[in-house]
């Protein structure tokens, strides 16, 4: 079986900072690329960055670069999405994706994690 598990989320104040972590375990192992999404209330799901297998591929939505920043540790198993300079429009549930290809398109992602819900609010 394939599992991803986040964790990490929780409640920041604007400007603050967030660290979360997706834990990759089976076959999600074997996939290319592990992707950070999100999903806002009533709004629909969407990329905020990937990493490939070995860290030499990263890329990030407009909206987040320059203040988000994806790495791993295979060694561990992990996937990290720091957040810097939160704002509440980053409030949503963040979920992690195992999929074959460098991409941020979200039906092209096979395994998902639970999510996990980052709050920004004063």
């Amino acid at each position: 079986q394939s599992h991803l598990v986040e964790s990490g989320g929780g409640l920041v104040q604007p400007g603050g900072s967030l660290r979360l972590s997706c834990v990759i375990s089976g076959g999600a192992l074997d996939y290319y690329v592990i992707g950070w999404f999100r999903q806002a209330p009533g709004k629909e799901r969407e990329g905020v960055s990937f990493i490939t297998r070995t860290g030499g591929i990263t890329n990030y939505a407009d909206s987040v670069k320059g203040r988000f920043t994806i790495s791993r540790d295979n060694a561990k198993k992990t996937v990290y999405l720091q957040m810097n300079s939160l704002t509440p429009e980053d409030t949503a549930v963040y979920y992690c994706a195992a999929g074959p290809i460098a991409t941020m398109a979200t039906h092209r992602f096979d395994v998902w994690g639970q999510g996990t819900q980052v709050t920004v609010s004063s």
